[in-house]
Formats: C-alpha cells, structure tokens, sequence
C-alpha cells in the first residue's frame, strides 16, 4: 500500500497529496483560463487629491497602509477577527465597493518580508474568509495606502473581479504531491530491462575502462526513469479527471518528487475527489503521496493589474 499523508485546511487524513508542474496544464477554456485575465489598467488617486484629502483632515498616517488578502463578493462591510500580518495579528475587515469587497488590515507602509509569520497569516486570512466566502486571493505583499486607493482598484477592476468571482463560486483548490525512492525504482528498471542489465553486468566485470559502458547505462537509466515518471503522472491525471473542474501541474522539486499539481474541485464533488485519491494512492503502492487542501484557488486565479496614476 502507497505511503500516503495529507494535511486538510481544517481535518488531517491519510491521502496522497498533490504536485503541480509547469509543463502540464488542464484547463477548461472559461473556467480556469478565463479566470487569469488579465487587467491593463487600475487608475490610483493623484498626488493632489491625496493632498487635498489630507488639507480637509481626511488624510491617514502617512506611514500607514492597507494590507490586501483576497477579494470578495459582499454588500455589507465585514470583520473577520485579529488575524492579520503583525506581531500582534491585526484586525481584519472589508473595504466595499458596492458588491465587491477587499479583505485588509492596517499595515505599515513597508515591503512585507516572506518570513513564516507573515506568510503563516496571509494564509490563515485567506482560509477564514473562505469559509463562508468564494475568494480571489491577492498575491503575498499587495498593500495600497488608503482606503481610496482600494476603492479604486475595486472600481477600475470591478468587472473582471466578477467574472472570476462568478467562476471559481463553490470551488477549492487542493494540493497533490507524488514522491517515489528513485533507487527503488531504478533497481526494478535493471531487473527489467536486458540491455540495462547487460551494460551493468559488463561494467561490474571489466578491469580497463568503463567509461563508455557507464555513459551508456546513465542515458538508458535517465530515459527509462523519465518514461516511467510520465506513465505514472499521466495516470493520475486521468483518474482525477472527471471529479475535477481544472488541473494545473507545476515543476517538480528534488530528484524524488515525480508531480506537483493543483486541482480545481467543485464544492459537490469534494468527497469524489477526496475518495479517489485514496484509491490512487492505494493503487500505486511504490509511490508516496501528500495531498492538502482545501484551498483558496491559488493556482488558478492570477489577475495581473498595472497600476497607473491618474493625474
């Protein structure tokens, strides 16, 4: 049976978990594809106005920003709790643009380092609002100065941030992972294949040089692994294929890690895919699996916005 571990947002059980490479990509055109638009202008408030706001005693602590978590579909302004970046985790809530909303916390105006800390709590917002919210969530370290800024950025962006937030309603991203013993697996390589068995026989043997014969078996290991590798990951493709609305497969990490993907599952579907992966898992029991989720859909919402200053 696979070695199989799994961290779940809220729950942890036993499951393969998910890899995602670069080179694999299955997304349903006006799903996942529609959902990475990608927007060409966010007019921000000019210098004059932010001065004439801070002249009329509306201005806000010049050292002061607003750190941006997701974006989120609400009429009514929210809290969500201290949960925010900060050595005392800061207080969460929206900034609304008629039924659009961003989730912030104050923040000084500084460039947010990827410590643990601050990434551990970007995370922890994202996955409280999602609870209970369909969320776009921002890339780590999105800060605007004020609430103005927001509100623009809401504005200029509102139609593209609907049709993302229409598309990926009821829909989670989960992690999958495979992971093999690369030794194990070139000794079974050796044990079936005659011509690598034979050149490894000859190099055991000879006395003189073995340049050329070890040259030769590297290449046919190197190929068998390879082929090997795509067999399995293609398979696992295909048998989450019809209980997920979207895959992703990003690069591998390490020389044991065969496949890194990101799924995109429904709501309803969640136990199909839960389950299926268990059986995978089992199936392949020379593999090791790491399955988390869920998530927000990380993977599958990437909203890139040039900024430009209006003047």
């Amino acid at each position: 049976m696979a070695k199989t571990t799994a961290h779940k947002k809220v729950k942890t059980k036993t499951s393969p978990k998910r890899t995602v490479s670069a080179a694999q990509r299955e997304r349903p055109a006006g799903v996942a594809a529609a959902a990475r638009r990608r927007l060409d202008r966010v007019r921000m408030p000019s210098p004059s106005a932010r001065a004439a706001r801070a002249d009329t005693g509306l201005g806000e602590d010049s050292n002061e920003g607003k750190y941006v978590y997701c974006i989120i579909k609400t009429e009514t302004p929210l809290g969500f709790g201290p949960l925010g970046i900060g050595a005392e985790p800061a207080e969460t809530h929206t900034v609304n643009f008629r039924d659009i909303a961003a989730v912030v916390s104050r923040t000084p105006m500084v460039v947010q380092d990827p410590t643990r800390d601050n990434v551990l709590a970007h995370q922890r917002v994202n996955e409280t609002v999602m609870q209970k919210h369909t969320v776009i969530p921002m890339s780590f370290g999105t800060v605007f100065k004020t609430d103005d800024d927001i509100i623009e950025l809401l504005r200029s962006a509102y139609d593209a941030f609907i049709d993302v937030l229409n598309k990926m309603q009821d829909k989670f991203e989960f992690g999958l992972k495979v992971l093999w013993d690369r030794d194990q697996i070139i000794r079974e390589i050796e044990e079936e294949d005659e011509d690598i068995r034979r050149l490894k026989s000859e190099i055991s043997s000879q006395k003189g040089s073995t340049y050329f014969a070890r040259m030769q078996y590297g290449r046919l290991i190197d190929a068998a692994l390879q082929a090997r590798s795509e067999q399995y990951v293609a398979a696992i493709f295909h048998g989450l294929r019809d209980v997920s609305v979207a895959s992703r497969a990003n690069k591998p990490i390490g020389d044991r890690m065969i496949m890194n993907a990101a799924f995109l599952v429904g709501r309803e579907t969640e136990q199909a895919f839960d389950s299926r992966v268990k059986e995978i898992g089992q199936r392949y029991d020379k593999l090791t699996f790491k399955y988390t989720g869920p998530w927000p859909p990380y993977n599958f919402v990437n909203i890139r916005l040039k900024l430009e200053r209006a003047h």
